[in-house]
């Protein structure tokens, strides 16, 4: 029976190392996996790290992968969970030509009708940012390219969990052994 292959989101909670994001990399290389998203951050506890990485693999693979990750010195703990147990986001900016801001009223109604917000606007450009899940963006996306697009960056997923996570006070008595 073939198992089937989920978006998921994988949280790694880290120590700050130089090199750790080689070592991810390579666990996902060695089995042939692409990233779709990855964000780093500080996590909610001081000195510990957090890597938001977002991969379309099976469970069985992401039980393999959590454990590979688990076994580097800086990784103090590692999960994944599916699209229904997380919240999650993502964002973008878009360069535009300033003049089709004023000249094309349909971009106002884009904008509006997106909950879009813009940034910053001078003579030569403006710049909108959207925050959302990937299909708003794309569809946002494609809205705007009839108009033509300048510069266009999306960043990764973030998500939390929906069910409480007892990971908190782990990473704490983790930060208070450390100092």
């Amino acid at each position: 029976m073939n198992e089937e292959i989920k978006t998921l989101t994988i949280s790694i909670y880290t120590e700050n190392n130089i090199g750790l994001l080689n070592r991810i990399s390579a666990i996902f290389q060695r089995r042939g996996i692409n990233v779709e998203s990855l964000t780093t951050s500080q996590s909610e506890i001081e000195n510990v790290n957090r890597f938001v990485i977002v991969v379309n693999i099976t469970e069985t693979q992401a039980k393999k992968i959590v454990g590979q990750f688990e076994k580097q010195i800086e990784v103090i703990r590692a999960y994944y969970h599916t699209d229904e147990e997380t919240i999650y986001t993502e964002s973008c900016m878009f360069k535009i030509k300033s003049e089709l801001l004023f000249e094309e009223p349909q971009i106002q109604n884009i904008i509006k009708e997106s909950n879009t917000r813009i940034v910053t606007v001078n003579k030569e450009f403006f710049v909108l940012e959207k925050s959302g899940r990937r299909h708003e963006i794309e569809s946002l996306r494609s809205q705007l390219n009839v108009f033509g697009i300048m510069q266009f960056v999306r960043a990764g997923r973030i998500a939390v969990t929906k069910d409480q996570m007892k990971v908190t006070e782990m990473l704490t008595a983790f930060n208070n052994q450390k100092q």
